[in-house]
């Protein structure tokens, strides 16, 4: 029996940096996917090791589990269906595990992942042989919740292979969780992503589980459900960026001006709040989308704005919107700015060729381009082989 996870990413639609103030903010799951597949070896193929596969990074690592048992004693006995958090005795226990796979210098910052996978599979599954192999169609460290897609995949696979979770192993294709199931997996990958992130928001993971959209302010979410179909193209400007410093840089600009930047979270709030209502709205035919598309990107273009009045957009970032402002698109930064991900809304009736060339134009100053629904489904699992 194997069993295969898929955990979408997310975007920020509105009100990053200002939801550290207070704001409203909207995040939505994407259709672009992490992918974890987990088998257990049969008795006749005589294998006591536990494997992970990184496809996309060309990386393998394999602990024979008795060294598991040997460094993690009592991580076996923990019950899947009661998640706790990782201690820091446990952190630096399952790193010396990692760091004895010798993982080379320009791939480091991949070992807490691995780390993550090693207690998540040792809390949930014990000792037992596993081969568990990742791909992912997300960018790393972009701002596309990629960490928070891989604890969601780890999570599910390795609950659908568990005593906690009914399900149904004879289903062609993709399945989705109960309800109780999901929030079972929802807290699994938070724990995992405090691993990965300290002290996370538990936005990217939740977006990642459940799907659809969120609605979150002063640390209460709120699940909201899109009845539009969205299409983004999202350029990935491959800069690098320090989140804690653009957050802090936020921080230091409230300081020296805060009755502006009072404003200028407010006017976001109120961004957030409108684009959320537009959203939800029922839609009553093809005039009714375009009416609510062209609201969406003047509420994009608004936000837009008001980031850059807060100093986190980018040399990059103007690059890609001075692009697509030239075929009358309308974009803005998601996440942290700084460079990151740009979103740019594709409205139902543009042509394929404008699309065509708005990517030609972006690629040929060196960004990805990637096209992605908005707000769909979240983690599913599918099955194969034999029970």
């Amino acid at each position: 029996m194997e069993v295969r996870a898929r955990a979408p990413g997310k975007i920020i639609l509105a009100g990053e940096h200002a939801v550290v103030h207070g704001s409203t903010a909207v995040a939505a799951s994407i259709d672009l996917y992490t992918y974890v597949t987990l088998g257990f070896p049969t008795p006749s193929d005589n294998d006591d090791t536990l494997k992970l596969h990184l496809k996309d990074m060309d990386l393998e690592f394999s602990w024979p589990v008795g060294r598991i048992k040997e460094v993690l004693p009592d991580l076996g006995s923990h019950a899947a269906s009661s998640p706790s958090s990782c201690s820091s005795e446990t952190i630096k226990a399952i790193t010396a595990l990692v760091e004895e796979q010798n993982i080379p210098e320009a791939k480091i910052g991949l070992s807490s992942g691995v780390t993550t996978f090693l207690w998540l599979y040792t809390s949930i599954h014990g000792y037992k042989p596993a081969k568990t192999v990742v791909t992912s169609e997300l960018p790393l460290g972009s701002g596309l919740g990629s960490s928070a897609a891989l604890c969601v995949a780890f999570s599910a696979a390795l609950l659908a292979l568990s005593d906690f979770v009914t399900l149904d192993f004879s289903h062609q294709g993709w399945q989705m969780f109960g309800d109780s199931e999901l929030d079972l997996v929802n807290k699994w990958a938070f724990e995992g992503e405090k691993i990965i992130h300290g002290k996370p928001s538990g936005i990217d993971n939740t977006v990642s589980t459940y799907g659809n959209m969120i609605k979150f302010r002063s640390g209460e979410l709120t699940r909201i459900k899109t009845n539009m179909p969205l299409k983004m193209l999202i350029t990935n400007t491959k800069v690098g960026r320090n989140t804690k410093a653009l957050v802090a840089s936020v921080s230091e600009r409230t300081i020296r001006h805060p009755e502006a930047m009072a404003s200028v979270f407010s006017a976001i709030d109120s961004i957030s709040s409108e684009l959320a209502s537009i959203i939800q709205s029922p839609v009553t035919g093809d005039l009714a989308i375009t009416e609510k598309e062209e609201k969406l990107e003047e509420l994009m273009e608004m936000n837009q704005g008001l980031l850059q009045c807060m100093g986190v957009s980018h040399a990059s970032i103007e690059t890609v919107l001075r692009s697509t402002l030239k075929y009358k698109l309308s974009s803005k930064l998601t996440g942290a700015g700084g460079g990151g991900c740009v979103l740019t809304l594709l409205p139902s009736l543009l042509s394929g060729t404008i699309v065509d060339k708005v990517i030609a134009e972006l690629e040929s100053c060196g960004f990805q381009c990637l096209i992605a629904g908005i707000g769909g489904r979240g983690m599913e699992i599918s099955f194969s082989g034999s029970s």
